[in-house]
């Protein structure tokens, strides 16, 4: 024997609402297998829910969208910070800046390593640090590097902030709409239960296969279990054998 299954995504939630919304409004109140108590239920209901799922979906996929851009402005942000750190460094080991200018850098005089750029955070901390020290460098008059100039890396830099500011707000507004959809789903539910559970009782004399393809016109979800299946599909076997 089949057992109901109900919806277990927001999809198919929404989905389940459409089709007694649709079998309420086409046919009359004593034709129709479930209350028109249930039917203002899913009426009223069912605008507000979709509403939900549509925010969320669309919150979602702008994420995704601008999470490449956000991608490719961390990246070259990464690089230009890197490959300033690289041409410092360079220029003190050629002895054209004294290694006690690292400071500047918030590094040590001796520390000839890049800084390690794996995070966002480690991006911001050793951006702010760059721009500021050389800002700092400049203005008492050491030479400025160049290739990558501190113009350009400032340029990248800013970029990677406002791409990350940008999807920071995309990220919360996709879990505010995931949440506002979910404080819906258990008013979803109810309702669909309800529903259905109508819709049964409604067919409960009938036989059960026929109470089962008349209930699944009201969208009702039947499946079978793994031994079922096994049954159904020897039982097909020794009819077709028996056809031959």
């Amino acid at each position: 024997m089949p057992y109901r299954r109900l919806p277990n995504t927001d999809v198919a939630r929404l989905r389940a609402l459409k089709i007694a919304f649709l079998k309420g409004k086409d046919l009359p109140p004593f034709k129709l297998a479930f209350s028109q108590g249930s039917f203002s239920k899913v009426q009223s209901f069912m605008p507000s829910y979709e509403h939900a799922l549509l925010l969320h979906k669309n919150a979602f996929a702008n994420q995704v969208h601008k999470s490449r851009d956000y991608a490719n402005a961390l990246k070259k942000a990464k690089l230009y910070i890197s490959h300033f750190i690289q041409v410092f460094n360079m220029a003190i080991i050629r002895g054209e800046i004294a290694s006690s200018a690292r400071s500047f850098f918030g590094l040590e005089d001796s520390d000839s390593r890049v800084p390690v750029l794996n995070t966002e955070s480690d991006v911001i901390k050793w951006g702010e640090a760059v721009i500021k020290g050389e800002s700092e460098r400049i203005r008492k008059g050491m030479a400025p590097i160049t290739n990558p100039t501190m113009a350009v890396v400032k340029v990248r830099y800013e970029n990677f902030l406002e791409a990350y500011n940008f999807q920071k707000t995309l990220q919360k507004t996709n879990t505010r709409t995931l949440g506002d959809l979910a404080k819906l789903r258990k008013e979803a539910d109810e309702i669909i239960t309800k529903v259905w559970n109508e819709v049964e009782a409604t067919y409960a004399e009938l036989p059960d296969e026929i109470k089962r393809e008349r209930s699944k016109e009201y969208g009702l979800v039947y499946v079978f279990r793994k031994n079922e299946l096994r049954q159904i599909r020897v039982l097909k076997n020794e009819s077709a054998e028996s056809q031959a």
